[in-house]
């Protein structure tokens, strides 16, 4: 059995083996470039890659490779050998130079750029990430990179989160600086993404073209038993499955990955991992991987891993919780509330930041979290609806209102609080029960956004979060910075803050229809699909935002826009081909040849004897005979709604095409092919059964 303390982080470059490896000066020299984000010198950039070879070579590497992150969802990869000749070339040495390790030169034609560059234009540039460790994958050296266009405009995730991450910490120590602090030479934000996902039999996976080609069932009839007896969650974990999971752990836990809690999630055959915290860089590349290893794994124990967000209709859909913080560099969590009263004050005007940050840009976190396939899930029982709140609890709530009032706040030992004079009234960090409906919930000294799909990288959602908390951050030192009396100036801005963004606030039940309402009052957005998010994007005040802050450049907020649309339409098309494929070639033919079987049953039965009864196989057949022609008419409409919403050129247009016309199409003759299940003897059915995929039976 794997010993943790032996394996963990060993197929990693981290900073134990950097201190082992690297000469003394030029350790210092690395970690000196790191800190003030500076670009390495030549002669520490050869040392380094020198000792990055002769320690993954030893760990068995042949090849190496720029792992980025493209706009695709997934990473990239192109791997290049170590081997270089000698002499005639009859022999060859192992060599990798501070250049090759600082610099890659991909082709980058073939990714997605929304228009920032001409398909012919192949050039593309990936560059080191210093602040995220090498890692040993396949026997390849991975070096996790920023991934640009021969013009510098970002291709990829990890660069507008670094500039992300680069925004709030500029911006969070001007603040911290206003109340003293000068311990602290940096902030940075941490995120603990929570990966929930199914595992299915790989033998019945192969059989179903939808799950092949989309992640997700496209046709499916809810066996007997779904998920209503709730004696799935936490419950005793299935031996296989089991097995699964301490591969995984043994695999993630030599990456370096935190892998921590895992038990049975409340759907069949549906589960979570979920790590301990890491800074929101690392962890979001560690949630890449966990997501990859998690599929290699899986396979080798004859399953497959969903992470579509909803790859069964009837039952809980899949997410991805990320739990977010901001912490200084000497270990203060600036969430966190204090014993001092500037610390309070501190921790109240952080707080502040953010629920402005929220209620100004809600739009941007919805768009965050926008797909096609988590547009199947939020709104259900397992998902917060498409209206953004954020859930503080009571406690915390009135502490507000009695900030906003100027009153007495009274909690058991009824203490008196003011901002920046008397110490916050202490309180536990969960005094009410988590709002497990709430889209963004306070959870102590962290924030809970619940709304990410299980397939999403967490960097899309983390560059809104930090950006937007940056600016509210950069706002609050404008105001305190030019304040004639601090704590006055302070207890206002804050004051202000409550009063103009409480609307954010709801610690209610965010599945309730009068919630809709009620949201409605407050001025709230409910975006309730893809195409109708996605237009806020290139809103003036968030390309302002962007800008600003130098996360994105306005052609990179366009370029995006611009793939967000065709991900979606693409993704719809796919799905809709798909289902029109599985009703002409697997569904009409089995209901054909039932309805067959069922005339011929009738036919001899009849021979036999002519009063024999034949009624129950003829109302079936009649039953079935009206599916049948209706499956074939809600074919030919679904296609003729893909060929129409095909043949739309503005992208924006093409996306509400296909989520208003070809999404109910798909919807219309799911629902008649459903229905005929039912009544289909199963060795007749064409694929395997929910009841298979998700029971095994």
């Amino acid at each position: 059995m794997s010993n943790p303390t032996e394996i963990f982080g060993s197929m990693v470059f981290n900073d134990e083996v950097m201190r082992e490896k690297l000469p003394k000066e030029i350790y210092k020299a690395l970690k000196k470039n790191i800190k003030e984000n500076q670009p390495l010198d030549r002669n520490v950039a050869n040392a380094v890659a020198t000792a990055m070879k002769d320690w993954a070579v030893q760990k068995g590497a042949t090849h190496f490779t720029h792992w980025f992150q493209p706009m695709t969802g997934i990473t990239a990869e192109k791997h290049d050998s170590f081997i270089s000749p000698t002499g005639d070339g009859s022999q060859i040495i192992l060599e990798f130079s501070g250049k090759e390790l600082i610099k890659g030169e991909p082709d980058a034609s073939s990714f997605p750029s929304g228009g920032l560059r001409a398909t012919f234009e192949a050039r593309g540039y990936t560059a080191w990430d210093p602040t995220s460790y090498a890692f040993i994958k396949d026997n390849t050296l991975c070096i996790p990179t920023a991934f640009c266009s021969y013009g510098g405009e970002a291709l990829d995730k990890k660069t507008p989160l670094l500039r992300s991450m680069e925004a709030i910490n500029e911006q969070a120590m001007r603040v911290l600086k206003l109340f003293g602090n000068t311990d602290a030479s940096s902030v940075y934000t941490t995120v603990g993404p929570e990966q929930e996902y199914f595992l299915v039999d790989k033998k019945y996976y192969d059989e179903r073209k939808d799950l092949i080609y989309t992640g997700r069932t496209l046709f499916g009839a809810m066996p007997p038993k779904g998920q209503e007896m709730e004696d799935h969650y936490f419950g005793v974990i299935k031996s296989r499955v089991k097995a699964f999971m301490k591969d995984l752990n043994d695999e993630l836990w030599k990456l370096g990955v935190l892998a921590k809690t895992e038990h049975n999630e409340v759907a069949p055959a549906q589960h979570e991992l979920a790590p301990i915290f890491s800074t929101t860089n690392i962890a979001t590349d560690h949630n890449q991987l966990t997501m990859e290893i998690m599929k290699k794994v899986a396979a080798n124990h004859g399953l497959v891993c969903l992470l579509h967000e909803k790859p069964f209709d009837g039952v809980n859909g899949s997410g991805k919780h990320n739990n977010w913080s901001m912490c200084t560099d000497t270990g203060v969590n600036l969430l966190e509330p204090g014993k001092t009263p500037y610390e309070n004050a501190q921790f109240l005007l952080f707080l502040c930041a953010v629920i402005k940050a929220v209620d100004e840009y809600q739009d941007l976190l919805r768009i965050s979290v926008a797909s096609a396939g988590n547009d199947h899930r939020l709104g259900a029982n397992e998902a917060p609806p498409a209206i953004v709140s954020m859930f503080i609890g009571e406690e915390l709530a009135a502490i507000l209102d009695a900030i906003e009032g100027g009153s007495q706040y009274r909690n058991k030992e009824r203490s008196r609080m003011e901002i920046g004079v008397h110490v916050l009234p202490t309180f536990r960090k969960d005094t009410t029960d988590r709002n497990r409906t709430s889209p963004f919930a306070c959870t102590g000294n962290k924030f809970e956004f619940r709304r990410l799909g299980s397939t999403f990288s967490i960097s899309g959602p983390n560059i809104v979060l930090n950006t937007a908390v940056a600016e509210e951050l950069r706002q609050f030192a404008d105001t305190l910075e030019g304040a004639d009396d601090f704590k006055a100036a302070l207890n206002e801005l804050i004051k202000k803050t409550i009063r103009e963004h409480k609307r954010i606030i709801f610690n209610g039940n965010n599945y309730s229809d009068e919630w809709v309402k009620e949201a409605e009052s407050r001025g709230l957005l409910n975006l309730r699909s893809t195409p109708e998010a996605l237009p806020y994007f290139t809103a003036e005040k968030n390309v302002e935002l962007f800008t600003r802050h130098k996360v994105f450049t306005t052609t990179e907020m366009h370029s995006r826009l611009e793939i967000l649309l065709e991900n979606y339409s693409k993704t719809i098309n796919i799905e809709a081909k798909t289902a029109l494929e599985m009703i002409r070639k697997d569904i009409t033919p089995a209901i054909t040849a039932y309805s067959k079987s069922l005339a011929d049953a009738i036919i001899a039965k009849k021979a036999a004897c002519a009063a024999a009864s034949t009624a129950v196989e003829e109302t079936l057949l009649t039953k079935l005979s009206k599916l049948g022609e209706e499956l074939y008419a809600a074919g030919e409409k679904l296609a003729s709604a893909i060929e129409a919403a095909n043949a739309v050129t503005d992208e924006q247009a093409k996306a509400n095409t296909f989520h208003d016309s070809v999404l109910a199409r798909m919807d219309e003759a799911r629902a008649i092919a459903d229905s005929a299940e039912v009544l289909i003897d199963e060795s007749y059915w064409p694929f395997p059964t929910y009841g298979k995929l998700l029971y095994g039976v």
